[in-house]
């Protein structure tokens, strides 16, 4: 695997860079918190938009930093 600017990636490959489970990547897909597309009956993502997303930190790590907001 190359480092080329149009870089595009399997789940499989993804979820091996991020190191993260598969059903964790399908999850964030599923819930439109990652950038990503799909063709035909799979999913592909480019690593130049993977990259920029980890960069923004809008990676969801299941903190529980929003659950102290509730007001309980």
């Amino acid at each position: 695997m190359n480092d080329s600017p149009g870089e595009v990636l399997t789940i499989e490959e993804l979820a091996s860079y991020l190191k993260i489970a598969k059903s964790t990547l399908y999850k964030l897909v599923r819930e439109g918190k990652i950038p990503c597309q799909k063709i035909g009956r799979h999913w592909r993502f480019r690593k130049p938009a993977i990259d920029l997303w980890l960069e923004q930190g809008r990676l969801d790590t299941g903190s529980g930093v929003a659950d102290k907001d509730r007001g309980d």
